[in-house]
């Protein structure tokens, strides 16, 4: 999900701490505003883009620490934060609820006795100074950065009046931070100085012996500021305990980077892998797509090959159908020859009959002798269309065994 990765143990321990949970720290923190929002954090390999903490809307609250006076923004996935009454608060998960604190300990949360390892995890946990700054970049959404956490945090809220709240109540914590601050620096110039004076004033017996009431008090006073000290001083041990833990916390999200950054690395090697594999299937595939063209230009041919025949052979039949007409014409020659022998010898016999139409029977001769060379002139074309129409259907017939053979070798 893009979170720091801490174990969950230590940031637990470190959110109980800080809660009131582990020491005497009075009255601990407690929840002063709460909300649900979308969490995201800003990729730390790129520093551009967002990375959702959360994979829906969670409980986001701002805490006071009353001990410290400071103020920390808190979200923990899988809880939800339940307003009690009369200052106590609940955290509910899917695993049970945890326990509130009495009310003298302030409404602080108390985790189960029972196996503490299954504490839901702490997604932002983000102490506000005065030097952070809230930034709407959109209607819906506010981003803020935090220096010791080394991220960025955005929350993307359902509606621009949750947004407004939300950056109305950061401005105000801002600014209690920076009072609270101020207040911090009073405080430590004004022991220091109580601590010089008492110094000044020293402690051995004999000016304790001439002490007057207000040597006492101040004496008394150089003791409360002693123990403030102290307890000072142990606080500096833990927030530096606490800031060692966030140096390693960088150190782990630097070698999470430095991972992240070669992973990408082998991304990048796999993808060119990818790229070249995809660009031979690619050229794989135009040749299949070109052999495929050419299967369709052979099958096309063989279509047009086949009209072709079924053409020539419809028209080898119209010519079978044509020769057997001829043949059956060529049949009624031999009558036609009878019959102009019947007629020649009744044109012989009308001419020993009838002298007088010797003109008529010379005309007619001349006539016969005309339709005689009409029908050898017409014998040779006869023979000789005969004889190409042998040669043409023999061709038709050679065309016939071409073509069966052609149509066997596809």
């Amino acid at each position: 999900m893009g979170l720091l990765k801490v174990p969950t143990v230590s940031l637990l321990g470190l959110f109980l701490w800080k809660a009131g949970y582990g020491g005497d720290h009075g009255y601990g923190e407690q929840p002063i505003f709460t909300t649900r929002a979308h969490v995201f954090q800003i990729d730390p390999s790129t520093k551009k883009n967002w990375v959702p903490a959360s994979k829906q809307a969670v409980t986001v609250s701002y805490f006071y620490d009353v001990t410290r006076n400071s103020y920390r923004i808190i979200s923990v996935d899988g809880a939800k934060l339940v307003d009690k009454g009369a200052g106590t608060f609940m955290l509910t998960t899917g695993t049970g609820n945890y326990r509130p604190f009495n009310e003298e300990r302030g409404g602080c949360l108390q985790l189960p006795l029972q196996n503490p390892h299954e504490f839901c995890k702490v997604i932002i946990n983000s102490t506000i100074t005065p030097n952070m700054t809230f930034t709407k970049t959109s209607q819906k959404f506010g981003q803020w950065a935090d220096s010791r956490a080394n991220t960025v945090f955005g929350l993307g809220f359902s509606s621009e009046q949750q947004l407004t709240k939300f950056a109305e109540k950061f401005q105000e914590v801002k600014e209690a931070a920076r009072l609270a601050r101020d207040k911090s620096q009073e405080k430590i110039e004004t022991s220091s100085n109580h601590s010089q004076a008492s110094s000044v004033n020293g402690t051995d017996d004999e000016k304790a012996s001439h002490a007057s009431p207000a040597d006492t008090h101040l004496k008394s006073e150089n003791d409360k500021l002693k123990i403030a000290l102290t307890q000072s001083a142990a606080n500096v041990k833990k927030w530096e305990i606490e800031l060692q833990t966030l140096r390693e916390s960088n150190a782990r999200l630097t070698t999470a980077l430095q991972e992240s950054a070669a992973s990408v690395e082998q991304w990048k090697r796999q993808f060119s892998i990818c790229r070249d594999e995809n660009d031979r299937l690619r050229s794989k595939i135009e040749q299949l797509e070109e052999q495929c063209s050419e299967i369709n230009r052979e099958k096309e041919k063989n279509t047009e090959l086949k009209s072709r025949i079924e053409e020539l052979e419809s028209e080898l039949r119209e010519k079978e159908t044509e020769l057997k007409d001829l043949r059956k014409q060529s049949e009624i020659i031999p009558q036609l020859m009878s019959e102009c022998e019947y007629v020649s010898e009744k044109l012989e016999a009308a001419e020993r009959d009838n002298q007088n139409l010797e003109d008529k029977v010379r005309s007619l001769k001349t006539d016969i002798e005309e339709s005689k060379y009409r029908q050898r002139h017409l014998k040779g074309e006869l023979k000789s269309f005969l004889e190409v129409l042998d040669g043409k259907i023999d061709d038709l017939h050679d065309f016939r065994r071409g073509l069966s053979k052609l149509g066997a070798d596809n």
